[in-house]
């Protein structure tokens, strides 16, 4: 799904490509590179538990997201992975439409 972000109101538009993961509850996990490139500010360090029991520290960064046209301020996790993965946070109260027979994924 393509995305736009930014790290405040004033700043140009990073554009990403995320994957949709229904397993994640937070809202954006991007790899750090993508987060240096966008230059996030750092908002919080937390401490999360993953889904097979490890505990692990996480570094939290805040942006503005382009989302369905309009702008919202979320908080995104920094990771090591290659790609951006968006979660339930941001599709709760929506539509998530996967149709194989036309290769589509809407969100509405």
């Amino acid at each position: 799904m393509a995305l736009a972000i930014r790290a405040n109101q004033d700043s140009e538009p990073t554009n990403i490509q995320a994957w949709i993961d229904t397993a994640f509850n937070g809202e954006l996990v991007m790899p750090r590179r993508i987060i240096e490139a966008a230059q996030l500010e750092q908002t919080a360090v937390i401490e999360a538990r993953l889904a097979d029991g490890n505990a692990v520290t996480l570094e939290s960064f805040t942006c503005i997201l382009d989302w369905l046209g309009e702008d919202c301020a979320i908080e995104v996790i920094a990771s090591d992975g290659e790609y951006p993965l968006l979660g339930i946070g941001l599709l709760v109260g929506h539509r998530l439409v996967v149709d194989y027979t036309q290769m589509t994924v809407t969100i509405e």
